[in-house]
């Protein structure tokens, strides 16, 4: 028999995720985007991805009209920028430094780094969809990451190491 939703949320809340704002442009050409922190790679050999969304979420209908995304990487200073995401304001942007992407998708200003996708997939699985993205642009910048652990933002001080030539 499987385990409750709220055993497997309350576990799963153990293991501390980095946060990321996914972002796309609607037909229209309005920004949108949304908090997630179901975000992985998939394959190095060609670059992918995967974000997922609960079907539940304004926001997978902007992923499905979407051909290409960003996945913003937050620092642990914009937790308010993650907040902003997470909510249902209309117009998350409002105040939100950004530029436009070789692909068009808007990209935070100040991020820890950035990927530019183009989307090759969407599975439909439980109650999330799959959405995967090869990986066309990418950029890392610095600063420390912003967290997800036990339902809350965390932070950790990361230690920047030079490599040695």
């Amino acid at each position: 028999m499987p385990i409750s939703p709220e055993l497997f949320r309350k576990v799963l809340g153990h293991f501390a995720t980095g946060v990321t704002v996914v972002t796309m442009r609607r037909p229209s050409g309005q920004p949108w985007g949304f908090t997630v922190n179901a975000f992985s790679s998939v394959s190095l050999t060609p670059p992918l991805v995967l974000v997922c969304v609960d079907h539940r979420a304004e926001s997978l209908q902007a992923m499905n009209e979407a051909g290409h995304f960003a996945v913003n990487f937050l620092t642990q200073e914009q937790e308010e920028i993650a907040s902003r995401f997470a909510s249902k304001l209309p117009d998350r942007f409002n105040g939100v430094v950004s530029s436009g992407g070789v692909h068009g998708s808007p990209l935070i200003a100040g991020c820890l780094g950035f990927i530019e996708c183009k989307k090759v997939a969407s599975h439909e699985h439980g109650d999330h969809n799959i959405i995967i993205g090869e990986v066309l642009e990418a950029e890392a910048g610095g600063g420390n990451p912003l967290l997800f652990y036990r339902g809350s933002y965390a932070k950790i001080e990361a230690s920047l190491k030079t490599a040695k030539p």
